[in-house]
């Protein structure tokens, strides 16, 4: 057990969001990190004096943005001279994974001062991009950041093929296979999705950080129109998490005898009590057993709240990641929890309306449960991350006081739990060219940008179990049809054709 001076303490927070301007007015990568920097440090009440003794800066990966050592470069800009910059991999759970690995390093005594940041640049990135301009983004030095974190992809070859290679497609999947699952009709899962994202943007309408801080009623977020053009079913524009964006957040990680030192009160101290992490067994979605559970997810949060002695009822405040509502409702659904529980499941309003996307977003649900423990002495919250689809899994307690009691091992040990090998739950073999009669496990249809169906792509089994990738022919009628009714369970023919799978529904 760490002695209390090395007790990881949460000292300052910042976040940024940049709606306004063109591309004349945008800031560089850089820069946003910097302000972020310095705004959190005057959180803490305290400004170049520990800003220049950090002994670890980090920053999640930025999208778009080749700098070889970002943490290097922002030291050079705070006049700090740290003895160690990070660099994290890509993933949606890496901001916990991160501040577990700072916690870890406080608790062992060789950090006492540690910076954590990140930003996304996309908005900028694409308006350029589409305006034919090429953006010299500064990159500072060359010399090499700590690693921590990989970059993986998160489709196979064979996903890619059927164009199940970014998350707006794949995770409709997930989608309609917990909705047939749950035996839910078209109808009542659209109003459950609508009820359960609107009050998210209800939380980001109050949330001044937010990308978009706009309540929508339930019908306004699931009801095609010009503004909320479907993606892929079930989801049109404003159940997606927001890509273009410019925002930063930022939070500072000190241990408790040198938040002493410094003077910080410690009402603004926030606590990490645990965290834990899960990845799948199965690494690619279509060969996992099954689309409608998610143990990795499950394994991450039970284990994070073992860890620091807590429950689910005893907390305060939820952040589930929300990249999409399946995200949100399959916590729920591992987690045993109401999708009407009224404390609600984000502090930040959720990726489709607060924002902060392109790995960052836990951190801002850090720096935005930061203020909200402040508010209330003693209380606990929960913040949950996730990589890829549904892939990868991060989970931290947080409290405005410290840990009543020494935590269940090792509160921030090393985060490679992955869920035991249970019989069955293997790689789930794909058949590359299937024929014969079939039945449909999950789908999804994919719209154009004026709103029409474009493209069926189906999971599904043959007669004998085994399981194939497919489209299905592009006709409107047909695949309007595909959608109007429940799809999951629907039988069929395949045949291989042009070096892919045809799934016909009959």
């Amino acid at each position: 057990m760490p002695t209390l001076d090395r007790t990881p303490v949460i000292v300052g927070v910042s976040q940024l969001s940049l709606r306004e301007g063109g591309l004349e007015q945008a800031s560089e990568p850089i820069a946003m990190l910097e302000r972020v920097a310095r705004e959190a440090a005057e959180d803490a009440g305290h400004h170049d004096r520990l800003l220049r003794s950090l002994d670890s800066i980090a920053i999640v990966n930025v999208l778009g943005w080749l700098a070889p050592n970002p943490a290097a470069f922002l030291a050079e800009r705070l006049g700090a001279e740290p003895a160690r910059t990070i660099l994290t991999g890509t993933g949606g759970e890496i901001p916990l994974v991160l501040l577990a690995h700072t916690c870890a390093e406080i608790e062992a005594g060789r950090s006492r001062a540690a910076l954590l940041a990140g930003c996304n640049a996309l908005r900028t990135a694409l308006r350029a991009r589409r305006a034919g301009r090429r953006l010299n983004w500064a990159k500072g030095p060359e010399r090499p950041a700590f690693a921590l974190g990989a970059h993986k992809p998160g489709s196979s070859e064979l996903e890619n093929l059927y164009g199940l290679s970014t998350p707006p497609v794949v995770y409709p999947l997930f989608e309609n296979a917990l909705r047939a699952k749950r035996g839910l009709s078209l109808d009542a899962h659209r109003d459950g999705m609508g009820r359960l994202m609107s009050r998210m943007s209800a939380v980001a309408a109050k949330n001044p950080h937010a990308w978009f801080p706009v309540a929508r009623d339930p019908v306004t977020l699931t009801e095609p129109s010009a503004q909320n053009r479907m993606i892929a079913f079930p989801y049109p524009k404003y159940l997606n998490a927001v890509i273009e964006t410019d925002q930063a957040a930022c939070a500072l990680v000190l241990s408790a005898a040198y938040a002493r030192e410094l003077g910080i009160p410690e009402n603004r101290w926030v606590y990490p009590w645990a965290t834990a992490a899960a990845t799948e067994e199965v690494w690619f979605p279509t060969q996992r057993s099954s689309f409608a559970e998610c143990l990795a997810l499950r394994r991450a949060a039970t284990l994070a709240l073992t860890r620091a002695g807590t429950t689910l009822p005893a907390l305060h405040a939820m952040d589930f990641y929300s990249c999409f509502p399946v995200a949100v409702e399959m916590a729920c659904e591992m987690l045993g929890l109401s999708e009407e529980d009224a404390r609600g499941f984000t502090v930040t309003g959720g990726l489709p309306y607060a924002g902060g996307p392109g790995n960052n977003y836990t951190l801002h649900a850090v720096a935005a449960m930061v203020e909200c423990l402040r508010e209330m002495p003693g209380r606990q919250g929960l913040v949950t991350g996730n990589g890829w689809y549904l892939t990868k899994h991060s989970a931290c307690v947080l409290a405005s006081a410290p840990r009543p009691h020494a935590p269940t091992g090792e509160a921030f040990a090393a985060l490679s739990d992955a869920p035991a090998a249970s019989p069955g739950r293997g790689p789930r073999e794909l058949v590359q060219a299937a024929s014969g009669r079939a039945t449909v496990e999950t789908y999804t249809v994919t719209y154009d940008r004026e709103g029409a169906p474009q493209r069926g792509i189906v999971v599904a089994r043959l007669g004998d179990g085994r399981r194939f990738l497919a489209h299905t022919p592009g006709e409107r009628a047909l695949l309007e049809n595909f959608v109007a009714h429940e799809s999951v369970g629907c039988e069929g023919s395949v045949s291989h054709e042009d070096g892919k799978n045809l799934f016909t529904p009959t």
